[in-house]
């Protein structure tokens, strides 16, 4: 990040800047910044644009010149500041920004899918009480060699009634704040992981004990961790068959992050590893949305659940996946 004058000079750069250049701040300030990059009249533009007050904010790509290294492509961002004749430049790399693109279709996407989830869920609940009425009704009139088949209708719409109350659950509930240790809730998780899987699977600890409690709900956390270990669980049921399937605990602190549109000074972040055959291809980009399930019987709701708890923390989980290795890593801001 630089402070620039619109005439294109270096008032301040900080360290950032200094190691991407590869040259040092005293060096940098004083320079001219569009010359740092391969086509330096677009960012001259840009800074005669903030000056004028075409814009408040412009972002564009482009390629940055290194000492003794080839160009690499970054995302710029050149920002208006309260002082006249000067502008913030912010390099970006272009994976960092694809991340906070990713970020951000996530959060949309969970916000899109609670509001579908909670509509849908409500225009099933009224007609499935009506079926079900009918249904008793009716065994009552016909004869007991049918009544199997009311039975059926009453059974399934029962399943239904199960289905549409655990999509209603995260908006019913009441959010129960209080102080919330992340490792007292991964141990409550392993626990109840290991008690349904206890032969094959081991459960491994890797805590930062320095990270401090938050204010949180403990109970939506636990169900959250638990949705996405109970998952890996699953799919862990060769390797269990083998006796070397993994699950790891992973907590540490993370500084100056960016996520869900907002930069914090500090944040959890807690990764949920094993070690088993990955998220499938088809539905990488699709596992939070409702629904939807890599295994065959599955209710598809569990990282939906579990996104939506994480959310109203002001959090946000991301998945990365291979072969003998998927990440899923909770991100939740701490004060």
């Amino acid at each position: 990040m630089a402070v620039v004058r619109t005439d294109g000079t270096v008032v301040f750069a900080n360290a950032a800047l200094e190691d991407a250049l590869g040259i040092s701040r005293r060096t940098i300030e004083g320079s001219q910044l569009p010359e740092c990059f391969t086509e330096p009249l677009i960012l001259q533009n840009a800074l005669e644009g903030a000056g004028s007050n075409e814009f408040a904010t412009l972002r564009y790509d482009a390629w940055l010149r290194r000492l003794n290294h080839e160009p690499v492509p970054v995302h710029v961002v050149v920002a208006q500041t309260d002082m006249p004749g000067e502008a913030i430049v912010e390099l970006l790399p272009l994976e960092q920004q694809a991340k906070q693109d990713r970020e951000e279709r996530l959060i949309d996407q969970a916000q899109a899918n609670k509001e579908l989830i909670r509509n849908l869920a409500h225009e099933i609940k009224n007609p499935l009480g009506g079926i079900r009425g009918a249904a008793q009704l009716l065994q009552m009139e016909i004869d007991k060699d049918l009544s199997e088949y009311t039975q059926v209708i009453i059974h399934e719409a029962d399943r239904l009634q199960t289905l549409v109350d655990r999509l209603l659950a995260p908006h019913r509930r009441p959010h129960l704040v209080g102080d919330v240790n992340i490792h007292e809730v991964c141990e409550r998780v392993r626990s109840l992981i290991l008690a349904e899987f206890p032969k094959g699977l081991r459960v491994m600890r890797d805590y930062d004990i320095s990270i401090p409690e938050f204010r949180g709900d403990r109970e939506q956390l636990i169900q959250a961790v638990l949705n996405i270990a109970h998952n890996a669980a699953q799919a862990l049921a060769e390797r269990m068959a083998a006796g070397d399937a993994q699950i790891t605990f992973k907590t540490r602190i993370a500084r100056q992050v960016t996520f869900g549109k907002q930069r914090y000074r500090l944040a959890l972040e807690l990764h949920v590893l094993d070690n088993g055959p990955g998220v499938p291809d088809s539905i990488k980009d699709r596992i939070f949305y409702p629904l939807v399930s890599g295994r065959e019987g599955g209710s598809g709701l569990g990282l939906t659940l579990a996104q939506t708890f994480v959310q109203q923390h002001h959090g946000l989980i991301e998945c990365e996946s291979r072969p003998g290795r998927t990440d899923f890593k909770l991100l939740i801001p701490l004060p």
